[in-house]
């Protein structure tokens, strides 16, 4: 109930009078049946966007350190996340993975949209990185086509680190449903499993225009505040001099 105030009273006409978002191909988002929408993620503003202008409800994964966080802050951003229905996906390890996919099979099988981000993690500099293959072994395992999806503009509007959002126009664009049929029967085969979420980058890079980065992100993250420690833990012997 509270998924359907928040999109049709509270947010969902806020967010389009603030966002004015432009909607394209929305017609390949079927009306009924299940379905995997993946797409990119630049923004935490991605998580209230795309809900506010489907049509359909749509049940993401959603990282669980937003059901954890400390203090009020940490409460409300659960509180939020639990009331519209988000499932929380522990990312820290194989068993974890085995789980978040169980949990979105579960989701399909009750014939309703799945929402994912391939990557895994927000985009630190608005660039497109490699995608994990759980979107594929949902897609094979269920048998279920999966839709592209591109946010442009949400980067610009709300980057990792700021909390409020700049007013600016964004754009939400669909490609058309990706069948993976060809695959069937091949959901535990790794290199199956690549190629499906290779394709379904492609796809999200033609639609989004990002630069592509072949890596993790959260590889790229983890390299850079690295540097970052290692930076840190020089400068006072620098001062010291």
């Amino acid at each position: 109930m509270f998924y359907y105030v928040l999109k049709y009273v509270l947010l969902g006409p806020l967010l389009r009078l603030l966002f004015r978002p432009r909607i394209e191909g929305l017609e390949h988002v079927p009306e009924e049946g299940p379905a995997i929408v993946a797409g990119n993620h630049l923004s935490f503003s991605d998580h209230f966007l795309m809900p506010a202008i489907l049509p359909r409800r749509i049940t993401f994964l959603a990282k669980a350190e937003y059901f954890t966080g400390p203090g009020l802050k940490g409460r409300l951003t659960a509180f939020f996340f639990r009331s519209v229905g988000q499932i929380p996906v522990d990312r820290s390890g194989r068993t974890a993975a085995q789980s978040a996919i169980a949990e979105g099979l579960g989701v399909l099988g009750k014939n309703e949209l799945l929402g994912i981000y391939p990557e895994g993690t927000r985009s630190h500099d608005g660039r497109l990185y490699k995608g994990r293959v759980g979107v594929a072994a949902m897609a094979l395992k269920a048998g279920v086509k999966v839709v592209p999806c591109a946010m442009v503009g949400t980067f610009e509007i709300q980057p990792p680190g700021r909390v409020v959002p700049r007013i600016g126009r964004v754009t939400i664009r669909f490609g058309e449903p990706m069948d993976f049929s060809r695959y069937a029967g091949m959901a535990d085969e790794r290199a199956a499993l690549r190629a499906v979420t290779d394709e379904i980058m492609y796809e999200i890079l033609r639609l989004s225009g990002q630069e592509y980065v072949d890596r993790y992100a959260t590889d790229v993250k983890a390299e850079q505040a690295a540097k970052a420690a290692q930076r840190a833990r020089h400068r006072p012997r620098l001062l010291r001099r």
